[in-house]
């Protein structure tokens, strides 16, 4: 082993003046836009470890930090610097002393520092091309005039590395140039899977798509659709975020609420102002960070600062990780977060190794003292380097694990595989080219670098955590994934803890989640919470995760999950209006108050009428029955009954015999009382008229005449109501529109006849004719005495039912908008058709039923008189009642004959 510091060649080559320093510097300024000033700091090559063998393979790791402004490195790096550095050496030397891998063949290594950044990780590289550039020597001359003695540049053939993504963008388009492959251990950038621009460049880690890809799975699986992402400025965290918002538009179902980029140089506030960003969509409680250790750690400073713990689920890609630093002293924050990591394992051998790694026996790891300085913090004492008196000396007894803490890093597996995809690759290509020749042979001296990438892809091995190594047609691992979460409530095992696995599809194990406070149930991260039942989508525009919810109101039920329909007009929305149901069927009950008024009064009525049809039967020849007209009354009478009894049908469940009879019945009974009614002032006022013109009676006033005439007015009734059977025969029908308020609870379909309110009017009208035209008359014979017959009493009776009929009009199509439409109305009509029945009752036969029962005396035969003596009797009664106001008409004495 020796460690380089300055130029190999031991004569000036910089006096030349073309050759290998134009072809250096062309390159320089074309390919990486740096002066070859800047190869290092006092213009000599950087220091380097150099492992001779027979094949040499290139080696980049990030030894240092980046450093401050005009400083290209900072402090060591242990664990992703060194850790990686010696992963790589101990995988040489295993390789080396493997009799069955590359046997007689030693594999040697010029391993580089990087620095972290990838302009100074190119100038570094390309110390690995130096043998490839074709250079003319042939007038290069030492001082003493011979010709200078240049030693052969070594010849790498592939390189291991870089770490970062975007240090191997850069080194891999130098690579690509000179044929040279690149196996990395840690670049995960999408960019790096493109095989036309990356042709030469290999990983034995998945990249960044597919752990995209497994976030996006991680959402899905926690039920979340509206998600915020983070990244780190740079290749690894836009690409990483580039395929998680590629991944998730293809997926579908997934919104991301904002995309934020963290600078490369955060001014100060810069991470305040980011919280303030994500809270902006504060629904958006998942954050998707692709971001450095450093960013993340920030960010949940600025978190805890802002007092959002707990608000945010962060879910973090692979530089997040199972590490401790970034959520040092912020895990409270942190708790809950889900975490993505190349599947890994500790390597035992490793550890045993790297334990045992001492200043004696590590001496060709030239950075390992300043690791020993800084892992144990004390000081070595070296020649030029001034002692701090304020620290402690170191003094080599110290023991790594012992002394200091130690774990393996998380990449060391990928280091060794890396190291050993190149080996097999090598082994393989040299059976097929030096079979049966040990060693190096001619073919492979030098290696073709085309050549070696296809061995290089065609590798399938166990690596050394015993799990496939091989490459897709663009280099790529297969991507295989442990799924972590940090849990603080954890008592009994605080820290991260594995909770599911992706390879290629995932496997989350759910219940072994744990959120802020113990909490076991996956927090909401959603831009709109699902609709109540009910409701409807109204989708935002051009955001498919947001909506606003819209409540099928009305008669409406939900058709889908973004429209409602209307329930048929027989149905009414179920109470979460997710479908309909029948509306239910009603009808006026019995027990009903809108029934037990009418029919009260129906029962009185009858009552009474049976009283005085008895009545009248028992003393069907006396005086006053006589007098009465006694055909009529029991013609009127028996309308009487019958407007009595339509109270009983009208309440009755409708069926097609009792919607007849309803037909039947409904204006029968009006029609018989006025036709008798109408029948009795007719024959009074003809009489009273005739007798102002001769001592001859009119025509038709007989007993037998007025059953005629009255049976006539009936039977024009009659007719009509038959022609209605013909025309429509009567049924039942259901009226869902009756009663439909707003609320559908309280909608019913009615059971009613097929009478609407006109067909009903029309039933009544001709009745209502009768009245007014009896009205008429009993307004025309108003002069008659009132000891004559029954003028007077059949006047007052139709003016108060004259009064009853106009106060039902208003009330019954008043109610017309109602709800319960059909029970105002119906009690309406009955109770006016009693009513009125009740007058005609009341004014026309009571005082005859009363004087019959009580004043049996006067119920007796009066004298008879001719139709002369009645008719000047009227004649002298009306003319004393023009002569005096006081006196009431037909005061007169003179009793008719009643027996006309």
């Amino acid at each position: 082993m020796t460690t380089e510091a300055h130029s190999p060649h031991q004569c000036c080559w910089l006096a030349a003046p073309s050759g290998y320093r134009t072809w250096l510097q062309l390159m320089w300024l074309l390919l990486v836009g740096i002066s070859p000033g800047s190869w290092a700091q006092q213009g000599t090559q950087p220091q380097s470890i150099k492992i001779e063998g027979d094949i040499t393979l290139g080696g980049l790791f990030p030894i240092h930090s980046r450093g401050p402004a005009g400083v290209p490195c900072g402090e060591v790096k242990k664990e992703k610097g060194i850790h990686r550095l010696e992963a790589m050496l101990y995988a040489l030397d295993q390789i080396n002393s493997d009799p069955d891998l590359l046997p007689n063949i030693t594999l040697g290594a010029r391993i580089l520092d990087t620095c972290s950044r990838d302009t100074y990780a190119l100038e570094q590289s390309l110390s690995f091309v130096q043998a490839l550039i074709q250079k003319d020597n042939s007038d290069v001359r030492c001082s003493n005039g011979e010709p200078p003695i240049i030693p052969k540049p070594e010849r790498v053939v592939g390189v291991i590395g870089a770490s970062g993504s975007s240090v191997s963008i850069m080194v891999a388009n130098v690579l690509r140039l000179f044929a040279i492959p690149q196996i990395s251990y840690a670049s995960t950038a999408p960019e790096l899977s493109d095989n036309s621009r990356y042709e030469f460049f290999s990983r034995v880690v998945p990249p960044d798509s597919y752990q995209a890809q497994a976030m996006v799975d991680i959402v899905k699986a926690m039920g979340w659709n509206y998600v915020s992402t983070l990244a780190s400025e740079g290749n690894y965290g836009e690409s990483g975020v580039d395929a998680f918002l590629q991944i998730s538009r293809e997926a579908g179902g997934l919104c991301i609420a904002q995309s934020i980029k963290i600078p490369r140089e955060p001014r100060p506030g810069e991470f305040e102002k980011i919280i303030k960003r994500l809270m902006e969509t504060s629904n958006a409680r998942g954050v998707i960070i692709f971001a450095n250790e450093d960013d993340i750690k920030r960010v949940l400073q600025a978190a805890k600062g802002a007092n959002l713990t707990g608000h945010f689920l962060f879910v973090g890609s692979d530089s997040w990780g199972a590490k401790s630093s970034p959520i040092q002293d912020q895990e409270d924050v942190a708790e809950g977060a889900v975490t993505i990591l190349p599947k890994r394992a500790s390597i035992d051998g490793f550890d045993q190794y790297f334990t045992s790694r001492s200043l004696e026996n590590n001496r060709r790891n030239i950075w390992f003292a300043e690791f020993w300085e800084d892992d144990f913090k004390c000081k070595l004492t070296r020649p030029g380097i001034k002692y701090e008196p304020g620290r402690r000396k170191c003094t080599g007894e110290e023991r790594i694990s012992r002394d200091s803490q130690y774990e393996q890093e998380g990449k060391v597996q990928f280091v060794i595989d890396a190291v050993y995809a190149m080996a097999h690759a090598l082994h393989s290509m040299h059976l097929d080219l030096c079979s049966g020749s040990m060693g190096v042979c001619e073919k492979m001296d030098p290696v073709e670098g085309r050549m070696l990438l296809q061995y290089i892809r065609s590798v399938n091995f166990n690596g050394s955590a015993g799990t496939g190594v091989m490459f897709n047609e663009n280099g790529d691992a297969p991507g295989r994934y442990d799924i972590f979460q940090y849990q603080l409530s954890n008592v009994s095992n605080p820290g991260y803890k594995v909770i599911g696995q992706w390879t290629n599809h995932l496997r989350l194990n759910s219940e072994e989640m744990q959120w802020s406070g113990g909490d076991r149930r996956i927090p909401e991260s959603v831009c709109s919470f699902p609709c109540e039942p009910g409701e409807r989508k109204k989708m935002v525009k051009g955001v498919p995760c947001c909506w606003h919810c819209e409540l099928c109101d009305g008669y409406q039920y939900l058709l889908d999950e973004f429209s409602c329909d209307m329930c048929p007009f027989d149905m009414r929305p179920l109470k979460n209006r997710t479908g309909c149901r029948p509306t239910p069927i009603i009808k006026l009950e019995w027990s009903s108050p809108w029934a037990i008024i009418p029919v009260f009064l129906a029962i009185l009525g009858i009552l009474a009428t049976t009283g005085v049809i008895v009545t009248f039967i028992r003393f069907n020849d006396t005086p006053i029955v006589r007098a009465s007209g006694r055909e009529l009354s029991y013609v009127l009478l028996t309308g009487i009954f019958l407007i009595y009894l339509i109270t009983f049908l009208m309440i009755a469940e409708p069926s097609v015999a009792v919607c007849a009879f309803r037909r039947l019945l409904l204006g029968l009974g009006m029609c018989i009382t006025y036709s008798a009614m109408l029948t009795k002032t007719n024959r009074i006022y003809r009489i009273f008229e005739q007798g102002k013109k001769s001592v001859t009676p009119p025509k038709f006033i007989s007993p037998t005449s007025q059953l005629i005439i009255t049976f006539i007015l009936i039977s024009v009734q009659l007719l009509g109501v038959f022609i209605w059977f013909i025309v429509v025969p009567p049924h039942t029908i259901i009226d869902y529109e009756e009663q439909k308020p707003p609320n559908p609870e309280f909608a019913r379909g009615v059971l009613k006849c097929d009478m609407s309110d006109l067909s009903l009017i029309l039933c009544l009208s001709y009745s209502i004719v009768l009245m007014i035209t009896c009205t008429v008359y009993a307004i025309k014979s108003r002069g008659v005495p009132e000891t004559f017959n029954e003028a007077k009493p059949i006047g007052f009776t139709m003016y108060t039912t004259c009064i009853i009929w106009l106060a039902f009009v208003p009330i019954f199509f008043g109610t017309a908008q109602s709800t319960e439409k059909m029970f105002i109305q119906t009690t309406t009509l009955t109770v006016s058709m009693s009513l009125s029945a009740t007058v005609s009752l009341g004014m026309l036969y009571i005082p005859k039923v009363y004087v019959i029962i009580f004043h049996p005396e006067q119920n007796v035969q009066k004298r008879k008189r001719s139709f002369k003596a009645v008719v000047q009797a009227a004649t002298v009664s009306t003319h004393l009642s023009q002569k005096s106001n006081d006196k009431q008409n037909g005061e007169s004495k003179i009793e008719p004959d009643r027996s006309q």
